[in-house]
């Protein structure tokens, strides 16, 4: 187990691509769509915006292209209260863009980002002061998935004499790693600091015998704090040898991308904030309340004193809480 590296202050600096989104406009299936509407999608900003929300400095790095997606999704970003100073305009490769294709049995992404500006990211990223500074750095397990230097600039930032702890969302989409394997996930997760991982992300990587967050906890006893979320269920978070679990929020679901985005943001809050596992783990469920109930990655969050009052409610209350 890592020996935990105290925060510094400075801004949580996120790294990893943002593309262009479109999505059918209503939701429906990409087939019959006749409008597309047009929004931004990216894990390491959405943790960005998600944390501006809750008023912890965070700074988004990446690159984009000299095109108008890329300045679309800059603005975009900007717009949120996240620092954008660290994004690189690429003047020769273009911003990524997907497409969403949502379903009755949930949501499939098409993917158009291979030769993107941020694919071409490189190590040398690590000595921009934009980073240099990180009081905490974001990353998941998207960027490696992207190409070599990516992969490279992941294996740096966990290096082991790194300036920052390391928060890291495992983030598997099997998508991006089609004719590669994504074993790699696991050696890079163990080496960081903080680690977010779903149950049914660590069955598909690491086998259908992982039935529950303890065996997660296993495989992975590098990181000092480990979250394992079981969808709808609960999520659970290892610090050091103690274990706490909170069963999730009853939502209204719109459509369930960025959740996982959010729930991350509002549990580093939680930990940024010095609060109680326990009700960083509830923040983190209420933050992902907001995703779920938008059709793009990113809403609002909760009313602030609905907020205030389930971080501090006793079990029961939280367990019949809902979210509309």
């Amino acid at each position: 187990m890592s020996t935990p590296r105290p925060l510094r202050p400075g801004p949580v600096v996120c790294v990893g691509e943002t593309m262009a989104a479109l999505a059918p406009d209503p939701l429906g299936p990409l087939d019959d769509a006749e409008l597309l509407r047009v929004d931004i999608a990216g894990a390491e900003s959405n943790v960005a915006l998600y944390l501006a929300d809750h008023g912890i400095p965070a700074r988004w790095v990446s690159a984009v292209g000299d095109d108008p997606m890329g300045r679309r999704v800059r603005a975009r970003i900007a717009a949120g209260g996240v620092d954008v100073s660290g994004v690189r305009t690429d003047p020769d490769r273009p911003t990524g863009l997907l497409l969403k294709d949502p379903g009755e049995h949930g949501t499939r992404v098409h993917y158009h980002r291979r030769g993107s500006a941020a694919s071409a990211l490189t190590p040398d990223l690590l000595d921009d002061p934009a980073v240099s500074g990180a009081a905490l750095l974001h990353l998941s397990g998207i960027t490696p998935a992207l190409s070599r230097g990516c992969h490279a600039l992941v294996e740096r930032a966990l290096r082991p004499d790194r300036p920052w702890p390391v928060s890291f969302d495992v983030n598997h989409r099997p998508a991006l790693w089609t004719g590669r394997s994504a074993a790699v996930l696991r050696p890079l997760a163990d080496r960081a600091d903080i680690v977010l991982v779903g149950l049914d992300e660590a069955q598909a990587l690491w086998g259908e015998a992982i039935t529950d967050a303890h065996a997660v906890r296993d495989l992975l006893p590098g990181p000092h704090v480990l979250v394992v979320k079981d969808g709808a269920r609960a999520a659970t978070a290892f610090v050091g040898a103690d274990a706490h679990s909170v069963p999730a929020l009853a939502v209204r679901v719109a459509e369930p991308v960025g959740a996982g985005d959010a729930f991350a943001a509002g549990f580093l809050s939680g930990l940024l904030w010095d609060l109680p596992v326990v009700r960083a783990l509830r923040l983190g469920h209420l933050t992902a309340a907001s995703a779920l109930r938008v059709g793009g990655d990113h809403g609002p969050l909760p009313a602030p004193d609905v907020v205030a009052t389930l971080l501090a409610t006793d079990d029961a209350t939280w367990r019949a809480a809902c979210i509309d």
